[in-house]
């Protein structure tokens, strides 16, 4: 079912952390983000994937791995990645 995001813009919740990223590859044990960013305070959950608003920003300089064993959910960002601090 991963493979269905590949290539595509995704929002991930995991237990402890958010993250969105441009989903490059997904094996059993990562997920692959590039243009990743850790979503600190995503406000409202409905309206960050509505309109991709959200309160808190810290991108990554290059992309980071994501342990799929953390994943909570996950879901395409039909949004431009935020890659501004905020």
């Amino acid at each position: 079912m991963l493979d269905d995001y590949v290539g595509k813009n995704v929002f991930v919740r995991t237990v402890t952390h958010h993250y969105t990223g441009k989903l490059a590859a997904a094996d059993e044990r990562f997920l692959k983000l590039e243009d990743a960013a850790w979503i600190a305070d995503d406000g409202r959950f409905t309206q960050a994937l509505a309109d991709g608003t959200l309160n808190e920003v810290e991108p990554y300089p290059a992309g980071c791995l994501v342990a799929v064993g953390s994943i909570i959910d996950l879901c395409e960002w039909t949004h431009d990645l935020p890659r501004t601090q905020k």
